[in-house]
């Protein structure tokens, strides 16, 4: 449609939201689908997040806010980084958005100009190219494989870097994957770094708090103080604290940057939903007590999906550090047939099949970058997941070489 943007056709929609929605059609068909693509912990919003919103209403903190976040939540977000990550961002360091996804866009719309690169490892969250695309920028594919446990290596980091690379974009824990690096893997990477100082850092902090046994988070200006005056830290509220629908991201960086993305704010949203950030201030001052008793629940959901998952025919799952996803390869099925006679070319295939035949709605690791794999979900109850493996696991069986 002649009407329409040219920036439209460098961009695709989001998997993962296709996927949910697909899983709702069927549903309200009737169809028993058990939806494992959303990124989203099913339990509710701990109580004393949900108490400092509803005084906040009747305290009346329902007016405009300012564009990067009312004060109490950019000194809070100040203390977060300090006490958990010992980054010193002063709070007119910080700007906060409606959901890291506006933080994200907002740090490329302030920074990219037309031929730009963004070194993005894949697998990748579906929405980092298409962001890069709509702000005029040219997302650079490294591929993390299985064979690296879906770590970026600093050998491929280096080879990717060019004169016009402007970001590189980090995500740990990783979604899809669930792979997290150590502080010594950040290490490998931001020794790279240093050597090209034409190179900004750009963090996706989302799942900071959901590593597993005795994993230790480490975000890569904290690793390497050389990079803080080139690091913009992205973080949020969604995931630890299972607040999705608060839609409260955040960010710490260097002051002209912030001041940069605080211009495109204010003529974008201005500033995020009053309530929420007061919900968010509460989140981030109050009590972290529920954090490692879900922790925990996630751990275990984990360990379950990733067992039963390797006791599937042709099934390869590793086992991932951190978030809540799993990203197993079919591989091996590639090239079977289903009952009614389907061959499952790709990892494509593989999920469309699995909804049909088992109302199991999972993501094709190919919307991430990197197939055959796909994107599993465990944030939902242990007895779903264990319904919808066996569904897997059925499923895969019935296959034909």
């Amino acid at each position: 449609m002649a009407f329409l943007a040219d920036a439209l056709d460098r961009v695709k929609p989001s998997a993962t939201i296709a996927v949910s929605q697909k899983a709702r059609e069927l549903k309200a068909k009737g169809r028993d689908v058990i939806g494992l693509g959303a990124g989203e912990p099913d339990f509710d919003t701990p109580d004393n997040i949900k108490k400092a919103a509803i005084e906040a209403i009747e305290r009346g903190e329902t007016k405009y806010t300012p564009i990067s976040g009312i004060p109490e939540l950019r000194q809070a977000i100040s203390k977060k980084f300090k006490r958990e990550n010992g980054l010193d961002y002063a709070p007119e360091q910080t700007i906060v958005g409606t959901g890291g996804k506006q933080v994200l866009f907002n740090a490329f719309m302030a920074t990219l100009n037309p031929g730009d690169e963004v070194v993005i490892p894949a697998p990748y969250w579906v929405s980092y190219p298409e962001m890069v695309a709509i702000c005029g920028g040219t997302p650079v594919f490294v591929e993390a494989g299985m064979e690296t446990n879906f770590k970026l290596s600093p050998e491929a980091l280096e080879k990717a870097i060019t004169p016009k690379t402007k970001w590189f974009l980090f995500n740990s824990p990783s979604n899809p994957t669930g792979a997290a690096y150590t502080h010594a893997e950040v290490k490998a990477l931001t020794d790279v770094l240093m050597r090209h100082p034409h190179v900004w850092v750009m963090t996706d902090d989302m799942y900071e708090h959901l590593v597993y046994g005795d994993f230790t988070f480490a975000t890569p200006a904290q690793v390497e103080p050389g990079l803080y005056e080139r690091t913009i830290t992205i973080n949020g509220v969604s995931k630890a604290y299972a607040m999705t629908g608060w839609r409260i991201g955040y960010a710490g960086g260097p002051l002209p940057l912030i001041k940069a993305m605080d211009m495109i704010q204010g003529q974008q949203t201005s500033g995020a939903c009053s309530i929420a950030q007061w919900a968010a201030v509460e989140a981030l001052n109050g009590t972290q007590d529920f954090i490692p008793k879900n922790r925990d629940l996630f751990q275990s959901r984990r360990d379950l999906v990733v067992s039963m998952l390797n006791q599937a025919t042709g099934i390869e799952c590793p086992t991932p550090e951190g978030a809540f996803y799993v990203y197993p390869s079919c591989k091996a099925l590639i090239g079977r047939r289903t009952e009614g006679g389907t061959v499952i070319d790709s990892d494509a295939t593989f999920v469309t099949e699995l909804l049909e035949a088992e109302g199991v709605a999972v993501v094709q690791g190919s919307a991430f970058g990197l197939g055959p794999n796909f994107r599993i979900s465990y944030a939902t109850s242990e007895a779903l997941l264990e319904e919808a493996c066996s569904r897997i696991q059925r499923f895969c069986a019935s296959l034909k070489a």
